[in-house]
């Protein structure tokens, strides 16, 4: 199954600085398979339900590798059934609303 998930990983008790652990994981979601997107309290992902879950454990893994004792990881999954849907097309389909909307074509 096809999925769009977003997370983010916490580090408990490692510090102020979340940039090590932030790179690592970066470094593994570049390395899969999936479409990502970085943000700054995150990440996006897509690709097949397995393969992202796959994914964040590495990433959970690779964290508590680095030192940290205890994480913290929050997880938003969207699925859909209808159609295929991916991070660029939900995107392109809030602009182009936008657009509509500017052109006064939307309430």
């Amino acid at each position: 199954m096809n999925a769009i998930a977003s997370f983010t990983i916490v580090p408990i008790s490692s510090g102020i600085s979340l940039t090590p652990y932030i790179a690592a994981c970066k470094k593994i979601l570049k390395n899969s398979e999936l479409t990502c997107e970085f943000h700054a309290n995150g990440s996006n992902i897509e690709g097949e339900w397995d393969d992202i879950f796959r994914v964040i454990k590495e990433c959970q893994i690779k964290v508590h590798e680095m030192g940290a004792k205890r994480v913290f990881t929050t997880i938003q999954v969207g699925t859909r059934l209808d159609k295929e849907h991916k991070m660029i097309d939900k995107q392109a389909s809030v602009d182009h609303y936008l657009r509509e909307e500017n052109r006064g074509l939307r309430d």
